[in-house]
């Protein structure tokens, strides 16, 4: 009988995995910074150089697969919407139907980016100098 094998994910799909983790971490490491008060605090300044560090990482890993426009426009937009999303859940930030509405176009724009086909665009030959 031979040993039971999980297959190994597809290098595009763990870049994208490897992307949404790194978006965490922006959220994590956004709401440490805001929570420093100004490097002051310990604890979250350390937080937010540890996170902020894992998160450039893997965005740096991820670029590597998913063209760097479209991976830095996921990892913004998401890490932002998550941070906005924490701080209304947590009271700091008010929350209004506009703002969800808002935050909801942000991820559908980011969903919608993954949704793209993925292979690379042809472009078109220079024109000579006329």
């Amino acid at each position: 009988m031979a040993p039971n094998r999980t297959p190994k994910a597809p290098a595009a799909t763990l870049a994208w995995i490897i992307l949404l983790a790194s978006a965490v971490l922006e959220a994590v490491w956004a709401t440490a910074l805001g929570l420093s008060d100004g490097f002051s605090r310990p604890l979250p300044t350390l937080v937010f150089a540890v996170t902020a560090t894992l998160s450039m990482v893997g965005l740096g890993l991820a670029v590597k697969t998913i063209p760097l426009g479209t991976a830095y426009a996921v990892w913004v937009g998401i890490g932002a919407a998550l941070t906005v999303g924490w701080a209304m859940a947590t009271g700091v930030e008010p929350a209004s139907p506009l703002k969800l509405l808002f935050i909801a176009g942000i991820v559908g724009c980011a969903a919608g980016l993954k949704l793209l086909p993925a292979g690379k665009s042809e472009a078109s030959p220079a024109l000579p100098p006329s």
